[in-house]
């Protein structure tokens, strides 16, 4: 499957440091754990490429 030119990660990597002060008190301590999970997504930070289990039952997600 190829990767699409854009996606969540990207946006949140561009703007997600405006959004987060501009919104500062508005959002939780778990939300901003995950927006920064999903910014650090397949950058060398979490050891880049991300594969998930073919397996339908499963869909483990391996790093």
């Amino acid at each position: 499957m190829s990767r699409p030119s854009l996606e969540v990660a990207d946006i949140f990597r561009a703007f997600g440091p405006a959004w987060r002060d501009a919104n500062r008190g508005h959002v939780s301590l778990d939300q901003m754990k995950v927006m920064s999970a999903i910014e650090r997504c397949r950058t060398a930070a979490l050891g880049g490429h991300v594969a998930r289990c073919e397996n339908e039952a499963c869909r483990h997600t391996h790093i």
